[in-house]
């Protein structure tokens, strides 16, 4: 290692991990990396903006199973050697699938250090003083024991630019809290409609919001502009959101639009939800888990999407379907580990000082098409393919709130919650708040509008000055309905979904 005289002793790691950490980054020797079809979505843009501002030296990617991170960071290697960055500084670690890492005390920091003297050829500080930063990239990292310690103890000590992903919210945000000024956290969820309209050769309009743009969903304005941006790309949304409608929003689903459905539910099922039962949570740390009651509850959420039925119900429910006592404390503990997967977002009920948090959470799937194949029943969004289907229009609503949960959860720095129904008070299916402020949302899924009953809801808390919401917003099926209450806008759920 030419580093100017080093007195640090030369580690060594198992010749195996050696031998998987060059099969995983071929550059080093001049080989090209595997090939990543399609192109660059949204995600890879807003990691090299966070990576080169350099707000935080780690960069953390959470999201479930399947959404491309891997394919992330794949493409921004690529971009990196494409821009002249010298391979032999950029070293990428996929962490679940390195079985050798067991006999390890520190992986991650004994990893670096064997890179730093065996390949980088010089002191990670060294290199970032000549201008030529190393790029770390750590993939599912929360399968290492005690990551966060080592990243902060290695960041703390060298300048380097680094890249982590997880498919765990909770060992994600534990990592996040003891990594405080050190990481910058982005989501990554299934496909947006302007992601998925490339991949159908569509022409396609960029996201409507902007990556800073959270003050924006509080302004009434923003969102009689996103009204008009969807007509003005009526064509684009109707067409990338019926491909959404059939096949939902996973990458593979796209990539392969020429592969039956049947098939890729079968994938989806076996690489996304049979994967993060058996191995994610099964394997995870803590008390042993029962498979049979994951499967049980994952199959309810999927039945109440959309909905926020009470965690006595579902306990009850998985007893009668496993014919074992569930009480509701182990089901609210095994619906938290499904959201921890990120598979399940459950939204809160809203809590404010006026009255008590009560109420289970709302159910929302990830993306619908989980749905799909776990209970092998497709049920369309399109308004023109669910038109010909109207005894599923009850279900299509409730799965329109479980898209419209997803998608809001997505947004950086929003706080989202619904409200239940209490004594006068009527439900309103979500709340946004950003700050003080909130903005009530009402899904009526429907062909018509009823123009008073449709918005009992929203112009109920609107009207209660202590809610502090200037105006609402009425989710539709499409841009037909339309109300005369200035302090409503409506809007499809399509035109939502061009948010991102």
């Amino acid at each position: 290692m030419n580093d100017g005289g080093s007195v640090f002793p030369v580690p060594e790691l198992p010749p195996a991990l050696v031998a998987a950490l060059r099969r995983q980054n071929p550059w080093w020797s001049a080989e090209p990396a595997p090939v990543q079809p399609g192109p660059r979505r949204h995600l890879v843009g807003q990691i090299r903006r966070r990576l080169n501002l350099e707000l935080a030296p780690i960069v953390a990617v959470r999201g479930p199973r399947q959404v491309g991170k891997t394919t992330a960071q794949l493409q921004i290697i690529e971009d990196l050697l494409a821009e002249g960055v010298p391979p032999h500084t950029i070293l990428r670690v996929q962490f679940d699938e390195l079985g050798s890492l067991q006999a390890l005390v520190d992986p991650i920091l004994r990893i670096a250090d064997w890179f730093e003297h065996h390949v980088a050829g010089a002191h990670f500080n060294r290199l970032a003083r000549a201008g030529r930063w190393a790029h770390l990239l750590f993939d599912e990292v929360q399968v290492v024991g005690g990551w966060h310690v080592q990243l902060k103890f290695l960041v703390d000590n060298a300048s380097v630019r680094t890249m982590i992903t997880g498919s765990s919210a909770l060992r994600i945000e534990q990592g996040r809290d003891s990594l405080a000024g050190r990481i910058s956290t982005i989501e990554a969820g299934v496909f947006s409609l302007t992601e998925i309209g490339p991949l159908h050769g569509l022409e396609t309009p960029k996201p409507f919001l902007p990556a800073n743009g959270l003050s924006a969903i509080v302004d009434k304005a923003f969102w009689t502009e996103l009204r008009e941006h969807g007509l003005r790309h009526s064509n684009f949304r109707t067409v990338a959101f019926r491909h959404f409608s059939e096949r939902g929003g996973y990458p593979i689903v796209h990539k392969r639009k020429n592969v039956d459905w049947a098939d890729l539910a079968d994938l989806l099922q076996e690489t996304v939800i049979r994967r993060v039962i058996q191995h994610d949570l099964l394997n995870g740390a803590g008390r042993r888990r029962d498979a049979a009651l994951l499967e049980a509850l994952l199959q309810l959420v999927c039945r109440y999407a959309g909905l926020a039925p009470a965690v006595s119900e579902l306990a009850e429910q998985a007893t009668l379907s496993l014919n074992v006592p569930v009480d509701g404390r182990r089901a609210t503990r095994y619906l938290n580990l499904l959201a921890d997967t990120l598979l399940v977002r459950l939204v809160p009920p809203l809590d404010t000082r006026m009255r008590k948090n009560r109420g289970g959470p709302k159910l929302c799937l990830a993306d619908h098409a989980l749905r799909a194949c776990w209970l092998q029943e497709q049920v369309p969004l399109a308004p023109d393919t669910l038109a010909e289907r109207p005894e599923l229009t009850t279900q299509a609503g409730h799965l329109a709130e479980s898209v419209f949960g997803s998608a809001a959860s997505m947004v950086a720095g929003l706080d989202i919650a619904h409200w239940p129904a209490r004594g006068p008070d009527r439900e309103v299916d979500f709340v946004l708040t950003v700050g003080v402020r909130r903005v009530p949302v009402e899904i009526k899924y429907q062909r018509r509008i009823d123009p008073h009953r449709d918005t009992a809801g929203l112009r109920s808390f609107l009207e209660k000055t202590a809610n502090n919401a200037a105006f609402g917003i009425l989710i539709t099926q499409d841009a037909s309905g339309v109300v005369a209450d200035p302090r409503i806008v409506t809007l499809p759920l399509s035109t939502f979904l061009l948010l991102r």
